[in-house]
């Protein structure tokens, strides 16, 4: 299941954020509805959190630039 950067700023769909934190690690076990990170669109701030418990893999590196909508982990 892949957790997505969330859609923060409508207005521009294709926007791009950064990855400001992650709160767990690649393969740290996860329940569903946990923390995982936090993310930023301009001066917008959101919190990620996973959809389903599992497994969490990466995609993403704190401070990389990411587009709405991308995924940035996956939960296996």
């Amino acid at each position: 299941m892949n957790v997505t950067f969330p859609p923060l700023d409508a207005s521009r769909p294709d926007a791009e954020g950064v990855l400001a934190t992650w709160y767990v690690a690649d393969g740290e076990q996860v329940t569903e509805g946990q923390l995982l990170g936090e993310v930023q669109v301009d001066k917008v701030d959101a919190e990620v959190t996973a959809p389903a418990a599992g497994t969490v893999r990466l995609l993403v590196a704190e401070d990389d630039a990411v587009r709405q909508g991308a995924p940035i982990a996956t939960i296996e």
